[in-house]
């Protein structure tokens, strides 16, 4: 049966599209992984109502609230290429699979980029973070690290200062010019030079990073911005226009999420920047609503 709309995704943009979808008593179907990229956190902050709340559990909440529409439907599995058919879209799955929709939403998300030193991807999303506001306050007033990766660092350890003493890991690359270095020291910033060579500490707790002179600096979490890819090229397959961030690429949208291809949306981590779970809840309403408009105002939206 064709769909009214398929959502490539089911974590907090996509569910959030797909209810709105339904709701407004259309046929919507939910293509998903199971991988979503705060699945290595124990809980999410900042989100209405939900703060502190496992991203898991939250998301098994949502799909369970989408199923008790009987218009919404789920397929479990990965989406491996999308293309225009008829007056729709026609999408392929890794089994085999083929479904066909109206509309499409790309809520795929995106995949991050850790760094490699020994000891770091056992701890992201638990004592190695990349968001203060996410969870900067379960560290405050601790010993905090940032690990440069790049220009957006030096930002990155000014902001991470305000929940408390913070060092800036240079990890072997070139210090920041004098301007600079006096703007970190006024706000009680320090600089290690050196190459961090691992990170220590017991389970997925953070004690200190090695450097590779052999001394241990005490730490309690690190901060890293680490850059990003898209978990499929189902966007570019479509001929939607990316811009390329200072960490990663982004899928252009409008106002109202639909990409540079008529009747495709984007939400998500992989249509905006900054990333939260907030942010892609909200802008999965927003391309939910916009399709669904599309769906009834055809001329409008063309």
């Amino acid at each position: 049966m064709r769909s009214d709309a398929i959502i490539l995704g089911g974590s907090f943009a996509g569910l959030s599209a797909a209810l709105y979808i339904a709701r407004a008593r259309r046929r919507v179907c939910v293509i998903d992984a199971g991988a979503p990229r705060n699945r290595f956190a124990a809980a999410s902050h900042g989100f209405f109502a939900q703060d502190g709340e496992n991203p898991l559990a939250m998301i098994a909440t949502a799909r369970a609230q989408l199923a008790g529409y009987p218009n919404a439907s789920f397929v479990a599995g990965e989406a491996v290429s999308a293309r225009a058919a008829g007056d729709g879209f026609a999408v392929s799955l890794a089994d085999g699979q083929r479904l066909e929709a109206s509309k499409l939403v790309l809520a795929f998300g995106i995949s991050d980029i850790l760094p490699d030193l020994p000891g770091l991807a056992e701890r992201w999303g638990t004592s190695v973070l990349h968001c203060p506001y996410c969870h900067g306050f379960e560290f405050a007033g601790r010993v905090l690290g940032v690990l440069f990766a790049g220009p957006k660092s030096i930002h990155q350890a000014e902001l991470i200062a305000e929940w408390g003493p913070t060092t800036l890991f240079l990890n072997g690359h070139p210090g920041p010019d004098a301007q600079t270095s006096a703007r970190l020291a006024g706000r009680d910033i320090r600089i290690e030079p050196g190459p961090v060579r691992a990170l220590a500490g017991d389970g997925r707790a953070l004690s200190a990073l090695v450097m590779a002179d052999g001394r241990a600096v005490p730490l309690d979490a690190l901060f890293v911005g680490p850059r990003y890819r898209l978990n499929s090229p189902i966007a570019e397959e479509l001929g939607c226009a990316l811009d390329e961030g200072m960490l990663g690429p982004t899928i252009r949208t409008d106002a109202m999420k639909e990409t540079t291809v008529p009747g495709v949306y984007a939400a998500g981590d992989a249509a905006r920047f900054p990333h939260s779970v907030a942010w892609a809840s909200a802008d999965g309403v927003t391309a939910g609503v916009s399709l669904h408009q599309a769906l009834v105002f055809p001329r409008m939206a063309a």
